[in-house]
């Protein structure tokens, strides 16, 4: 049976309605989701990268100054390589506890991961506010 009278069809408009507003939030919420998959992906990639990169530079960098070293202590050899040394290790521990807190200081700053994510949703929540 069907209902016939002035609510029937304002009852099947209204269902209608909740499920298309269902619909498009779900729709909605599963582009966010997958914008923050995105960016967590290329989030890791990077990471991955500039690990890469940095072990490399360190290798170099640390062979070189291995090198570097050698070489200076070989000069001085013969007239003043305790003193060459001492100043050289203390070099190398100041550069160190340098970088050290240049790292920390630089841990402790912000990330911006998700930023677009946190962008769009906000963009999201101002479009669905009542005017």
């Amino acid at each position: 049976m069907e209902e016939s009278g002035p609510g029937a069809g304002q009852s099947t408009g209204l269902l209608q309605s909740v499920r298309n507003l269902a619909a498009t939030l779900t729709a909605l919420l599963q582009t966010r989701l997958e914008l923050l998959a995105t960016e967590l992906e290329e989030e890791k990639l990077r990471v991955a990268r500039l690990l890469l990169w940095g072990f490399i530079a360190l290798f170099f960098l640390a062979l070189g100054v291995v090198m570097t070293t050698l070489f200076i202590v070989i000069l001085f050899w013969d007239t003043h390589r305790g003193w060459v040394s001492g100043l050289l290790a203390a070099a190398y521990l100041g550069i160190g506890i340098l970088v050290a807190l240049r790292v920390r200081g630089k841990a402790r700053a912000k990330s911006r991961l998700f930023s677009a994510s946190l962008a769009e949703l906000a963009k999201d929540r101002e479009q669905l506010r009542p005017r």
